[in-house]
């Protein structure tokens, strides 16, 4: 019984909810596309021409977004879910984190490469210091690959959460950026933890 009225409960909200409605109105796959649009905005990140990198994937609403904003550029996105099919990109099923994935996605790209996205989040189990701690091992992960595959000038952006590996995120990010960035966008719920790391150029 508690269960379904979760369940009723998100079914409840998720109607009420501005993005999700205008996700629906606009054929993008889930409110998560207005954050994005909110960075990338902010703080310019994409650009006609470059080559992006897209971890943690599903459904697709970045990498749509993405495809609307650069042209003439080279995206690939990767996630453990399948995608539905997203014109102008390039899409891996599988663990980001395997070492095979990460050279494919390597091979892909002839030079390195101007942007790494991340919405990456670990399932879920209920416990949340546990869900916050494999969330943010993987955003760790997410900067040390993208130390290998960007380029001088790279950006790297990520989904972060407030929570016990929030400093050792920054740590990794200001030993591998010049310049780091926390930023909540309005479009994140404000009951969530839920923060974005905004990284750019290589040290």
């Amino acid at each position: 019984m508690a269960k379904n009225k979760i369940s009723k409960n998100w079914i409840n909200k998720q109607k009420r909810d501005l993005y999700v409605r205008k996700s629906k109105k606009e054929g993008y796959r889930s409110r998560a596309v207005y954050k994005i649009q909110e960075i990338d905005e902010k703080y310019r990140i994409l650009k006609n021409g470059i080559s992006l990198i897209d971890l943690g994937s599903a459904p697709g609403s970045w990498s749509q977004y993405a495809a609307k904003k650069i042209k003439n550029g080279k995206i690939l996105s990767i996630d453990t879910q399948d995608v539905d099919k997203i014109k102008n990109t390039f899409q891996i099923k599988g663990d980001f984190t395997d070492i095979n994935n990460q050279k494919k996605i390597k091979n892909y790209f002839p030079n390195k490469v101007d942007v790494v996205l991340s919405d990456m989040a670990a399932n879920t189990t209920g416990n949340k210091y546990l869900d916050s701690t494999s969330t943010g091992e993987l955003c760790i992960s997410a900067i040390k690959f993208s130390k290998e595959i960007l380029n001088s000038k790279g950006i790297f952006v990520s989904k972060i959460f407030m929570g016990a590996s929030f400093h050792d995120i920054i740590n990794e990010a200001k030993k591998t950026f010049n310049e780091v960035r926390i930023y909540k966008p309005e479009a994140s719920r404000k009951e969530s933890k839920e923060n974005f790391i905004i990284c750019k150029n290589l040290l």
